[in-house]
């Protein structure tokens, strides 16, 4: 099995370079030998997190913001109910981003993105995010594309401020095959307990697939920068999935290495009567 260090340089799209999508696997199981092994592991680093969080959270001077997209049935939504069920509920919100509303339109498109990022002690979870200015606006033609083009180097500035600012960006794209999305949409709309997940915008941007990797493979190389950089992690089996996009963002925790505060010194060898 490899490293978690050659693990995140196969995931990483390195700066400057193309993620090259048509030449990676979404069906690849990474990360560990076979499922059970993988499930134990994501045990372990879900647990290694939430300690990781409570120190980040009680430091309270720097913060984490995971960025997940991918096409739709790629599991957002199942990553980020894996392996964020050890943190302090407090210290973590997730955010979705959704067409704009009125009040959203009337400002610029970073506005709405800006004014949700985590606050210091905090991991922000994007369920979609910025990048749908750039990818579904692109493919659906809401803007010139003078315009949309304009905002990879936009959005490189802004999360440049972030890390500056003492944010960790950490960006996953999770790659998801075109028979394993089918199969996924195609459970949603059977199972009664998953239809209120399908909507029939869905099988619109279906037929874009196309349109939508091209878009994905250009945003992913644009915005792909040393401060920031994307990992691109096979979403075809949910359990490597989960362990990739763990591995990516405990290591990225480990980094930055959160400490407790000094106790005060009133509390040292105190008894509680």
């Amino acid at each position: 099995m490899v490293s978690r260090r050659e693990l995140l340089d196969e995931l990483r799209v390195k700066p400057g370079s193309a993620p090259r999508l048509d030449e990676r696997h979404p069906d690849a199981r990474v990360g560990a030998a076979n499922k059970q092994e993988g499930l134990e592991r994501i045990a372990t680093l879900a647990e290694h997190l939430g300690t990781l969080h409570a120190r980040l959270y009680a430091e309270a001077t720097r913060s984490v913001l995971l960025v997940l997209q991918g096409m739709d049935a790629s599991g957002k939504d199942g990553t980020i109910r894996t392996i964020f069920t050890g943190v302090i509920p407090q210290g973590c919100r997730v955010q979705s981003f959704k067409a704009p509303t009125l009040s959203e339109l009337a400002h610029d498109y970073l506005w709405r993105i800006h004014s949700v990022c985590p606050a210091r002690g905090e991991i922000g979870i994007f369920n979609r995010s910025h990048y749908e200015d750039v990818v579904a606006v692109r493919v659906r033609k809401l803007a010139p594309e003078k315009v949309w083009r304009r905002r990879y180097d936009q959005i490189c500035a802004f999360e440049r401020m972030l890390t500056d600012e003492g944010t960790t960006v950490v960006k996953v794209f999770l790659h998801l095959s075109r028979d394993e999305q089918r199969r996924r949409l195609q459970d949603r709309l059977d199972n009664p307990e998953k239809r209120w997940k399908f909507h029939l915008g869905d099988l619109d941007d279906r037929k874009r697939w196309d349109d939508f990797a091209a878009a994905y493979e250009e945003a992913l190389h644009k915005t792909s920068t040393d401060w920031a950089p994307w990992y691109v992690v096979p979403a075809d089996h949910n359990w490597s999935r989960n362990l990739a996009v763990a591995e990516v963002l405990v290591a990225a925790l480990e980094r930055l290495d959160p400490k407790l505060p000094d106790p005060d010194p009133a509390m040292i060898n105190a008894t509680i009567v």
